[in-house]
């Protein structure tokens, strides 16, 4: 009994060593593998199909790069126009003109599209009055220039007034033109 039970286990392992072997699997006839399985080598028609595929992903890559290369510039060129900007005031006075308004909204949209960045509005004033005076008057210019930002949706935080008064003067002459010019505000960032 016991050698039939043998010869029956050995007669099933037979059968399963058979089978198990004429299931090997063949490699995918597909362009999955870009190599002749039998040479090891590419054909022709893959190595072209290859050299496109990459000469593909090259020119992806240079577009993408290009795009960067101009969304940066377009935003150093923002920037600069904000940093460039200046709000202009009339003779003792603090309000905003239409104009001053116009250029604050610009001012706005910079500030809302890159909330990472905190702005310093700088109130200016021409030499006539006294040192008091003006360091109040640039004080009230830069807070009205914050006020109209906040009322245009920008965060408070992100708004740090200061006054020089009449100590940065952006033309040194003494004449109504050089005046115009001092009375103002200015932005930087922080």
């Amino acid at each position: 009994m016991k050698k039939s039970i043998s010869l029956g286990v050995l007669l099933i392992m037979m059968v399963s060593l058979m089978f198990f072997a004429s299931c090997a699997k063949k490699a995918p006839e597909t362009d999955e593998y870009p190599m002749d399985i039998r040479t090891g080598e590419m054909t022709a028609a893959e190595a072209e199909a290859e050299r496109e595929r990459q000469r593909r992903i090259a020119e992806e890559e240079v577009e993408a790069y290009r795009a960067r290369q101009a969304q940066e510039l377009q935003t150093e060129a923002a920037k600069t126009q904000f940093l460039d900007s200046k709000v202009y005031f009339a003779f003792d006075d603090s309000s905003l003109s239409a104009e001053a308004r116009e250029i604050l909204l610009a001012q706005a949209r910079w500030l809302k599209a890159n909330s990472d960045r905190t702005v310093i509005v700088e109130g200016h004033c021409d030499n006539r009055g006294t040192e008091e005076y003006n360091l109040a008057l640039g004080s009230r210019r830069a807070q009205s220039v914050k006020d109209f930002l906040v009322n245009a949706g920008v965060e408070p935080s992100r708004i740090v007034t200061i006054s020089y008064g009449e100590e940065r003067p952006a033309v040194r002459e003494n004449n109504e033109a050089a005046w115009a010019k001092n009375r103002r505000a200015e932005f930087r960032l922080r």
